[in-house]
């Protein structure tokens, strides 16, 4: 039986997992950016050098994007972008990204899959 303090070390753990993801430190991780958000945060002229600016600054606000309080595990952030609201959700697969993962607060046995998305892309 899992005790209140044992649940709260998984939570933390599982934290401090997503944040190695959004720091870019996960070489295992996904990251996905939904093509709607970068064609609208980029504009009408979406050279590839715009592209990856986009993605860039995309990068670095949720790096340093704060999380509420149900958020526990900084799996779900909101930034403001270039004057749109922009999600971050991170989800947990198995390693072969078939199915849901047994445990996320293993990372010997879970994928993160990091979607960056518009609200209307949800």
């Amino acid at each position: 039986m899992a005790t209140q303090a044992s649940d709260a070390a998984r939570t933390l753990t599982i934290a401090e997992l997503n944040d190695r993801v959004r720091l870019g430190l996960d070489r295992n991780a996904r990251i996905l950016i939904t093509s709607n958000c970068l064609e609208t945060l980029c504009g009408e002229s979406c050279a590839p050098t715009e592209r990856v600016l986009v993605q860039a600054e995309l990068m670095a606000a949720f790096r340093h994007c704060q999380f509420s309080e149900d958020s526990p595990e900084r799996d779900l952030g909101v930034v403001e972008l270039r004057g749109r609201t922009v999600w971050m959700k991170i989800d947990y697969y198995d390693l072969t990204l078939e199915y849901g993962s047994d445990d996320p607060a293993d990372a010997s046995v879970t994928t993160r899959v990091m979607t960056i998305l518009l609200p209307e892309d949800y």
